[in-house]
């Protein structure tokens, strides 16, 4: 078979970029070889295919026995549903899902290196795109939880058919067998999201990866200007600090004449339009090669780079967000200004 040729760097692109802080090693341990996303020209497939990207967040951490018990039922719906462990025993009814807590409450309070903010829990889900099939993504998460944290950690998991997206609500014992806490950081995520998706392929359901940034996304989602609106209409009051001081500094670029880019904002800039680069390289190489399904490849991931997202911090965002609804109000007032009976009548 004839190897697929990549230009000098191209992998890169889906590199995730490490966090100063601690690695787990006993969580990555079984990651390597697990990630099934070593054949390049597969994965670009899946990318410039638009193949849905898997999610795999995590919800929060418990400190006390009580939050864990609030946890564990929570997930459960009181002992409604039926959690598996990581030994495939299932978990059901509200007297098992508060023995499981007491359990595991024990375990972290006799802890002798034990803090008040050193957590019993931690809370993660996973979860797909609506149409999903809900039991492959229930079996990829015990997959991807077997594969990563059966032999330290213990953890429970259930699946939730309760919205649109298929997900599953996977908590584990912060504290391992032999004394190890669970700390992941932006490495472990790239791992874990890549080993769910290669799970879910195992199982027939198109799913891939990459971090944000190699999908030209320089934004996280929520910052557009009418999660404000929609805040005050639940109720819900005004926006916290930090989102004040960004809506702030938003307003100083679209009025205030700081519009010029920050230091950090050239940065985001450089870093995609190396990315996008390195992308369209690829796609030139493709095309390029005489063979007639990496060309049809080549054109795709050209079309995949111009859909790629406009490249803007929040603060960019949010200020073009404010201009644009500043210009739609002075519209109105123009028009209802041209259609006013006074002015009519002073013609």
């Amino acid at each position: 078979m004839r190897a697929f040729q990549t230009v000098a760097g191209f992998e890169d692109v889906w590199r995730a970029s490490v966090w100063p802080g601690r690695r787990t090693p006993a969580v990555l341990l079984n990651a390597v070889g697990s990630q099934g996303d070593h054949d390049t020209r597969a994965r670009l497939l899946r990318i410039a295919g638009r193949a849905p990207e898997v999610v795999v967040k995590i919800t929060g951490c418990t400190h006390t026995a009580a939050n864990l018990r609030d946890q564990l039922d929570y997930i459960s719906r009181k002992g409604e549903l039926e959690m598996e462990d990581r030994d495939g025993c299932s978990i059901a009814g509200r007297n098992a899902v508060r023995e499981l807590a007491d359990d595991w409450s024990a375990i972290a309070e006799v802890d002798s290196r034990r803090r008040v903010n050193t957590p019993f829990s931690l809370s993660i889900v996973l979860s797909m795109p609506a149409a999903t099939d809900a039991s492959a993504v229930r079996d990829a998460s015990r997959v991807f939880a077997r594969e990563l944290l059966a032999d330290p950690f213990d953890y429970v998991f259930v699946l939730h058919t309760d919205t649109r997206q298929p997900h599953v609500h996977l908590t584990i014992r912060a504290l391992g067998d032999q004394g190890q806490r669970l700390h992941p950081n932006m490495a472990d995520f790239d791992a874990w999201r890549r080993v769910f998706a290669y799970a879910l392929r195992e199982r027939g359901v198109l799913a891939e990866a990459t971090p944000r940034r190699a999908r030209g996304v320089t934004l996280k989602a929520g910052t557009a200007l009418w999660k404000i609106r929609e805040r005050q209409e639940a109720g819900r009051g005004t926006v916290g600090r930090v989102q004040r001081d960004a809506y702030r500094e938003a307003a100083m670029a679209a009025f205030g004449g700081e519009a010029e880019p920050r230091a950090w904002e050239i940065q985001i800039a450089r870093r995609q339009a190396r990315i996008r680069g390195l992308y369209l390289a690829q796609a030139k190489l493709l095309i390029a090669s005489g063979e007639p399904d990496d060309q049809v490849l080549g054109r795709a991931v050209l079309a995949w780079v111009k859909e790629m997202p406009r490249v803007e911090s929040q603060r960019q965002a949010l200020a073009r967000q404010l201009l644009a609804a500043n210009a739609r109000l002075l519209a109105n007032d123009l028009d209802r200004g041209r259609r006013s009976p006074d002015l009519d009548r002073g013609r």
